[in-house]
């Protein structure tokens, strides 16, 4: 693999084993239809409203078209958003860690790196394409609740055999 741009970033000894982007189709989750079903809710009330009020006359029913925005935009965003994430988003596995890179409109460009070793808790979720999760994060929900994100190489192609390089590092890091 080629190393080119990766001066400063990549420690001496450690060298690229694999680099791939995701699948970047939509695929609608269990996670997503919460906010999908809050989003049609949300607009079709408003649509509701917008009707209703329309039949009282004058423009008093236009204010209901920013609520019927949000909540098309909340459905929108639970099919559209985590295909666009990928869309934008490459990774990298080297003999020590895994790199996420995303580049991402209002948020820029962002690398991050994740350490594989002997106590990394692989979790592969099978399919075609395949996903590897290496790493958590906790991320504060508005309400002030956390909730734990699973982070890895989400719809890549020959799973399989990237599993197997993430097995082959962690021997390697215990030896």
């Amino acid at each position: 693999m080629t190393t080119s741009g990766w001066d400063g970033i990549l420690d001496d000894d450690e060298e690229i084993l694999w680099q791939g982007r995701p699948d970047r189709r939509i695929v609608l989750r269990p996670r997503n239809i919460g906010g999908l079903l809050f989003g049609l809710l949300f607009a079709g009330f408003a649509l509701f409203w917008m009707i209703m009020a329309a039949q009282a006359g004058g423009m008093f029913w236009m204010f209901g078209l920013l609520h019927f925005s949000i909540g098309l935009a909340v459905a929108g965003g639970a099919i559209y958003l985590n295909a666009f994430v990928r869309s934008r988003s490459w990774y990298t596995l080297t003999n020590r860690r895994a790199f996420i890179a995303t580049d991402l409109p209002l948020v820029g460009k962002r690398l991050k790196s994740y350490p594989i070793d002997g106590d990394t808790v692989l979790e592969f979720e099978q399919g075609d394409p395949a996903s590897i999760y290496f790493a958590q994060e906790r991320k504060r929900n508005n309400n002030g609740t956390t909730r734990v994100q699973k982070i890895g190489f989400e719809r890549v192609e020959n799973g399989q055999d990237l599993l197997r390089l993430f097995r082959d590092i962690q021997r390697n890091a215990t030896s």
